[in-house]
């Protein structure tokens, strides 16, 4: 190497090579002379040491030098995450960066100051390797790709442009270009969040107590906690889009520098597949790898298909993890029932919190139907509450359909709401309803039938009475419901899963012995039946 560390001879060729490709680049001393090396206090030194960590650390004293302080945060974005992992044959450098995307960025953007920078600390023959972790191996070991450079052309044919893909119709025009370095520009997106979904107006009872006060850690510290991804799950119509939805809208207003984007799993794959068609499909992942706090609902609609699109979504679900950004997902399965998902996919998803949300009790159900009428303004007898939250048991959906009803027969019909009116129209919409059952709702019979109140099933009370009672509720949620022993148990009285089948067996053995035993069980399986 000729001349002092801070001038280098004309002609000479520098080389990035990968999986045995050599690209060779002419760089002259015009190329060089822009760039500032005075402040690399250890070139000379690692060029005999041929220590890879020294090297590397050399560059980026170079690479932040040139970038200037005005640039701190393109710095810290593309050049910090960079690992240096070896030098081989004392010049061939190899690299680790986080992703495949982030490679063809640094290819696309910083390729004229790495190369410079290679140079000017392993000399003319300096070479560089690009090592992009993909995954995890059954045996835990890193699988590794090895990239080749491109010397600064285009990675694709692809030029950056406006968003390529509409996430909601009239929304595009608030999602200009996203191919933008982070830390010159942010980029704005419509978050697609509704205002209607948020934490103040959802009700939280012992069906969702574990979700609401996960998603609000998440909110108060997306991407700081353990609940990373948070994966709601639960039946249709319980409340997993609203409490996403509001866990977005609680992340803006305590952090509103931070980028959120609510999107079903059915847009995501409609964006992918028009990605794909288009030729924009680098486009399509940056954008989504810019994201702070990602929110994919209804994330079972991949199941059995959109193999590619779960493939996209896993690579973006690393990039995202890696850099303690926040997922969010929902469904409506349990993970484990999650079948035709892809398994390495299904296991991202199993790293954090997965939180169930069931259906809401009575006592749940009546302090919805109280907050919708409080936001409304409209007043109603107390008991038409309790008789609607009795009988609508099904879903929240449901539930609050019936009251809407009622509210509309009314004005309509113009008669005051009564006990009467809701009897006549829960009839007739229970009917067209398929109903299903519960164990709120076996209490609620079981206890009508007896005469007995609801709560005494609950308690620890051994008076015959209740204790049959118990038991034929216990027998008739095994029979009717698909909850666990457990479940049943801890509602029935907080009791063991034993003591649910001691319960059932009872049951059976009465009903077969005893004439009023089996009455009382003939009876109660008919007001089941006709709801």
């Amino acid at each position: 190497m000729g001349g002092s560390a801070g001038t280098i001879a004309t002609g000479r060729n520098i080389c990035i090579r990968s999986s045995g490709k050599r690209l060779v680049h002419h760089v002259d001393s015009n190329e060089i002379a822009h760039l500032n090396i005075t402040n690399c206090k250890h070139t000379d030194s690692i060029i005999m040491e041929k220590d890879y960590k020294a090297v590397w650390a050399s560059c980026l004293e170079i690479i932040k030098d040139n970038l200037g302080k005005e640039n701190e945060q393109v710095f810290r974005t593309w050049f910090e995450p960079i690992v240096p992992i070896q030098l081989e044959d004392n010049y061939i450098l190899k690299i680790q960066v986080p992703s495949p995307f982030f490679y063809e960025w640094l290819e696309q953007h910083f390729i004229d100051i790495l190369r410079r920078s290679i140079r000017s600390v392993l000399g003319p023959q300096g070479m560089l390797k690009y090592i992009v972790v993909m995954d995890q191996s059954i045996s835990g070991q890193p699988i590794v790709t090895t990239l080749p450079s491109t010397g600064g052309r285009s990675v694709t044919n692809n030029r950056p442009q406006d968003m390529p893909f509409n996430l909601n119709g009239d929304n595009a025009k608030d999602l200009p270009n996203p191919f933008i370095i982070p830390g010159i520009k942010k980029v704005k997106v419509n978050s697609q969040l509704s205002d209607s979904y948020s934490l103040t107006n959802f009700v939280e009872g012992d069906c969702n107590r574990l979700a609401r006060s996960a998603g609000y850690a998440v909110a108060e510290n997306p991407g700081k906690t353990s609940f990373n991804p948070l994966l709601l799950h639960g039946g249709v119509g319980l409340g997993k889009t609203h409490l996403a939805n509001a866990i977005g809208l609680k992340t803006k207003e305590l952090h509103p520098e931070k980028t959120v984007l609510y999107v079903t799993s059915e847009q995501f794959m409609q964006q992918y597949a028009d990605a794909g068609k288009n030729g924009t499909t680098n486009d399509f992942i940056h954008f989504y790898e810019m994201i702070d706090v990602l929110i994919v609902d209804d994330i079972q609609f991949w199941s059995n298909k959109a193999t590619k699109t779960q493939e996209a979504f896993f690579h973006i679900f690393n990039y995202l993890y890696q850099k303690k950004n926040q997922v969010i997902v929902t469904s409506d399965k349990a993970p484990s029932e999650l079948v035709g998902l892809e398994p390495r996919l299904l296991s991202r998803l199993k790293w954090g919190l997965s939180a169930d949300l069931q259906l809401p009790d009575v006592e749940t159900r009546i302090k919805i139907l109280q907050q919708k009428l409080d936001n409304d303004g409209i007043e109603m007898p107390y008991e038409v509450v309790e008789y609607i939250a009795y009988n609508i048991n099904s879903n929240i959906r449901e539930l609050e359909g019936a009251l809407v009803s009622l509210i509309a027969q009314s004005s309509l019909n113009r008669k005051q709401i009564t006990i009467d009116l809701a009897k006549q129209m829960i009839d007739k919409f229970v009917k067209n309803t398929s109903r299903e059952i519960t164990i709120d709702y076996i209490q609620k019979v079981v206890c009508d039938y007896f005469n007995l109140p609801i709560d005494s099933i609950q308690s620890r009370t051994r008076k015959r009475e209740i204790v049959q009672a118990r038991q034929l509720a216990m027998y008739f949620a095994k029979k009717m419901t698909k909850s666990s022993l457990a479940i049943i148990g801890l509602q029935c009285g907080n009791k063991d899963h034993a003591t649910v089948l001691h319960a059932c067996k009872t049951v059976v053995n009465l009903a077969e012995t005893d004439k009023q035993f089996r009455y009382w069980v003939e009876a109660l399986e008919k007001k089941f039946k006709e709801g």
